[in-house]
């Protein structure tokens, strides 16, 4: 099975923006596996489908900030954000 941190040194057609949103679902999916959860068991705790949780994990569309923080919580998770100055 091909992982995100097998991919992402060719990455250079994502924006910087969409680059932390991969990140954070490749985080995600990594846990899910860990913690030994199918997508099946995490789409019925979620209230998803089980395909649209695969199309989600296959990066088929970008998820949103509900969508990510929906997959999170069904991993007993949480996703926190904080702002940080660029200067």
């Amino acid at each position: 099975m091909i992982v995100w941190d097998d991919l992402q040194d060719d990455a250079t057609l994502i924006s910087k923006d969409e680059m932390k949103v991969v990140e954070t679902l490749s985080q995600l999916h990594k846990s899910r596996i860990k913690s030994g959860v199918t997508q099946k068991e995490l789409a019925e705790r979620i209230g998803m489908q089980q395909p649209q949780l695969a199309k989600i994990e296959r990066m088929d569309s970008m998820p949103t900030l509900v969508t990510l923080n929906r997959y999170a919580r069904g991993l007993g998770m949480e996703i926190k954000m904080s702002l940080v100055s660029n200067k």
